[in-house]
């Protein structure tokens, strides 16, 4: 039984490390050992003209029609001779790159976040660089065999007006028009507001032509499946595309299921509702576009997904981007008339409540995998010790608190099943030294002083394994939450998102663990004794490399069992056997 136990604990250990090596393969684009075959969605498109944008979209024949051949460049949208610069607009939260080309959001930067690696830039979240293809993208797909439409690579005209939001000023508009293009000219207005990630963005369709049309508007987001700056190698967060509906719910979309995917095959996700969103995710922060029919009405929604090789505006190379979108029926607009449709974009932070408040299932962008049951109580709970303390590291310190008191019987349980096997320790490790080459009766002869000391050898392991969900759904609280990022403890430490500058939170954590280990009872097996000490400086090393929030919510967790577990041996007088 005492071999059981301690298989029971190389198996957790044995476990680690394979889930860090599938967290490794999974960041490096290799397919998981533990997740599904990865879905096989539909055709690249073939690359765009050298704009620098996605080529134009096509819905597939179903909920919303068919359209102009997938990756088509509608005649007489080619980007001008003359370049036309970038429109650069200003709130109290982001500063955005507008190009007038499509009127195509193609760089945003978060100004209350810093950026990871250099602490004098903000976090930049959309970027059409060399190093980087990641923008959002709309324009007007026509009925079959209909003529060409204003899109994303149509060339657009500023309207005069303000790009800074001034002091007073709660509002600030930026208004794009195009020409005519088959008789219709595309209005696009985006709408900045103070204090919020969230962007109105209005397309107004001019029908100057003789004859009705019934256009449909694509909103889509593109970007390259490259991870983002200062992502860890050493464990994995989710980066791609994302689709929620009412019926299908959240659902994921791998770069690499959308790269597997054979011509004719089904998308690997809902594909068409009357509600839902799409959404671009990365570790902390997030973009979707959200639509709402106003009043409860229903819009119509296609869903796609897609890859496609373009060229590079500042390299000139062919890249490899992947898109997620959705089409949406304008309705019918008549010779003369105009129609209008709201949408919105969310560019910004993943902040829980605010998400939720936004859009039905937008607050699960923030990713707690299958522990999302567990993890969001403890979220709140997190978020409740924060406003009464009012720091986030010392929040950590008393949820672990918390949580050790909750459980505190419970390890007091399984302390004293330990402390009892150590007590007996030197009793076994006699009878083994006796009766070691008659392992039958040295297993009948060890049943025996189990049963006469009234110990249980799995009594040390089962209270642990009941605990190990909720410490495992923490874990994932604290490297999901962008409140974490930038947010002070003490003295060193400047941002519990980044790894300790001076090591000195892995380093008594290290210790701790060593000091626990002491604290056990000592395997009979000289092997197994060497190995019940090499085994938690393997299992330290790896906090050397995560963030010093992590560190110090299993530092709190080590010290608060450690002092239970003395208190108990010291107890039973077993203190140093």
């Amino acid at each position: 039984m005492t071999d059981m136990r301690r298989t029971l604990l190389w198996v957790v250990f044995s476990m680690s490390l394979v889930l860090i090596w599938d967290a490794w393969n999974r960041h490096n684009g290799q397919p998981s050992l533990f997740g599904p075959p990865p879905a096989r969605p539909a055709a690249s498109a073939p690359p765009a003209a050298a704009t620098g944008t996605a080529a134009l979209p096509a819905p597939t024949a179903g909920t919303t029609g068919a359209a102009t051949a997938p990756g088509a460049v509608p005649a007489g949208t080619a980007a001008p001779a003359v370049a036309v610069q970038p429109v650069t607009v200003t709130t109290d939260v982001v500063k955005a790159t507008l190009d007038p080309t499509g009127g195509t959001l193609v760089h945003l930067e978060l100004l209350g976040y810093h950026d990871q690696n250099d602490r004098t830039k903000n976090v930049t979240l959309f970027d059409r660089s060399a190093q980087r293809m990641y923008v959002a993208e709309t324009g007007l797909i026509p009925p079959a065999g209909g003529t060409t439409l204003p899109n994303h690579q149509t060339p657009m005209t500023l309207l005069p007006g303000e790009t800074t939001l001034k002091e007073g000023s709660n509002t600030l508009e930026v208004k794009f028009e195009s020409p005519e293009v088959g008789g219709v000219q595309l209005v696009k207005t985006y709408t900045f507001r103070r204090g919020d990630y969230v962007v109105g963005v209005r397309h107004e369709v001019v029908n100057r032509s003789g004859s009705a049309i019934n256009p449909q508007l694509y909103l889509q987001l593109v970007r390259d499946g490259n991870p983002p700056p200062g992502e860890s190698k050493l464990y994995f967060t989710f980066t791609g595309p994302a689709v929620y509906t009412d019926e299908a719910k959240f659902q994921k979309v791998e770069f690499s299921a959308i790269e597997k995917r054979e011509a004719g095959d089904k998308q690997g996700h809902a594909t068409s509702a009357d509600n839902g969103w799409v959404a671009m995710v990365q570790h902390y922060f997030a973009s979707a576009w959200l639509v709402d029919g106003g009043s409860g009405a229903k819009v119509p929604r296609e869903f796609y997904s897609g890859k496609l090789d373009m060229p590079n505006p500042t390299t000139g190379q062919n890249a490899r981007v992947y898109r997620m979108g959705m089409f949406l029926p304008v309705g019918e607009v008549a010779p003369g008339s105009s129609k209008a449709f709201e949408s919105q974009l969310f560019a910004g932070p993943q902040e829980e409540n605010k998400l939720a408040a936004l859009a039905p299932g937008l607050e699960l962008v923030k990713d707690y995998g299958w522990f999302t049951i567990l993890a969001k109580p403890l979220f709140w709970l997190l978020t409740q010790l924060h406003k009464l303390i009012g720091n986030w590291g010392w929040a950590i310190v008393a949820l672990v608190v918390v949580l050790k008191v909750a459980f505190y019987w419970l390890n007091a349980s399984a302390y004293r099943s330990m402390a009892k096997m150590k007590a007996i320790n030197p009793k076994v490790m006699e009878m083994r030294e006796r009766l070691k080459d008659k392992p039958q009766q040295m297993q009948q002869e060890m049943m025996r002083i189990y049963r006469e000391e009234k110990v249980n050898p799995l009594g040390g392991c089962l209270p642990i394994f009941v605990q190990m969900p909720f410490f495992i759904a923490l874990y994932w609280v604290l490297l999901s939450s962008v409140e974490m990022r930038n947010a002070p403890w003490i003295g060193w430490i400047h941002d519990l998102s980044a790894i300790d500058p001076y090591y000195i939170l892995p380093l008594l954590m290290t210790g701790t663990s060593l000091l626990q280990t002491w604290l056990n009872p000592t395997p009979p097996d000289p092997v197994q004794a060497k190995m019940m000490w090499i085994m938690p400086l393997m299992f330290s090393v790896m906090f050397f490399f995560f963030p010093a929030g992590l560190v110090l919510y299993w530092l709190t967790n080590n010290i608060l069992s450690i002092a239970q577990q003395y208190l108990i041996n010291k107890q039973l007088g077993v203190l140093g056997k």
